[in-house]
């Protein structure tokens, strides 16, 4: 299959994986289909929960094309991989013209990765689904596949120092049995939740878990926010994104009004 970027990303980044870390452990990759379309529904703890779920698909000698928020193409190197490998840029505002498209990729044939938690959760903990996976799966009559990733979230997550090299975490990746979807995408959605929390608590009882630590859930023993506070953390966190937002609407209002006395 040509496209170059990716095939070079495909024999490079499992390379320095290998000399530096993340170490990726999976289980369940039989539950990748060798053809035809999917939808990988996989949770969202960490900027690189795509990383070992895409190493399961390379090893099923398929691609997985990843939906990613919008707002990475307005960095110039990331859009450029992202044109390159034909993820899926979602407008979250928006979003009508990149399901569209995850659809019609599906029925192409198509592995089609998302987080269905849509944000990263600081608690580590799943957090509430959002529907789009189940009614992508539906539509496109194409299987919807869970998946767990735990422990990359000890390389780059929100709130805490990356440690991308040289750091040689094991990471467990765990691929669930296909679902079908059903028309009701709440049902099916709820299903899909509650098999993803049963192989993430089994994916946590084979990882060690050293008490107090910064990426250790609560319940645990470690000090990750519980669920309530990473709820008030994001609050706040979209509080600030909105007040920037409105604070340079004003200045360009202001810009505006400027540059039109001026001119007069």
């Amino acid at each position: 299959m040509a496209e170059p970027l990716f095939r070079a990303l495909e024999i490079v980044l499992p390379r320095l994986a290998n000399a530096n870390g993340p170490h990726v452990t999976i289980d369940g990759l039989e539950n990748i289909p060798e053809h035809g379309g999917a939808v990988l529904a996989v949770n969202h703890t960490s900027y690189l929960d795509w990383y070992p779920a895409s190493i399961a698909a390379l090893q099923r000698h398929r691609r997985l094309r990843f939906m990613i928020k919008a707002e990475m193409t307005e960095v110039p190197v990331v859009n450029y991989v992202i044109k390159h490998i034909k993820l899926i840029p979602v407008d979250r505002s928006a979003g009508a013209g990149a399901y569209d498209e995850a659809v019609a990729r599906l029925r192409q044939g198509e592995l089609i990765g998302l987080n269905p938690e849509a944000t990263i959760s600081r608690s580590f903990e799943l957090r509430e689904f959002k529907t789009g996976a189940a009614r992508m799966a539906y539509s496109a009559g194409v299987p919807l596949i869970p998946v767990i990733v735990w422990g990359i979230h000890r390389v780059w997550t929100k709130d805490h120092p990356k440690h991308l090299w040289r750091n040689h975490i094991p990471v467990l990746a765990k691929i669930g049995e296909p679902m079908s979807a059903a028309a009701d995408v709440a049902a099916t959605t709820t299903e899909l939740r509650n098999t993803m929390a049963a192989m993430l608590e089994a994916a946590q009882l084979e990882y060690p878990h050293p008490a107090g630590a910064y990426w250790v859930p609560r319940r645990l023993g470690g000090s990750a926010p519980t669920m309530a506070e990473a709820l008030e953390m994001r609050a706040a966190e979209l509080a600030e994104r909105d007040r920037k937002r409105i604070e340079q609407a004003q200045g360009g209002r202001r810009r505006r009004i400027l540059a039109e006395r001026s001119s007069r």
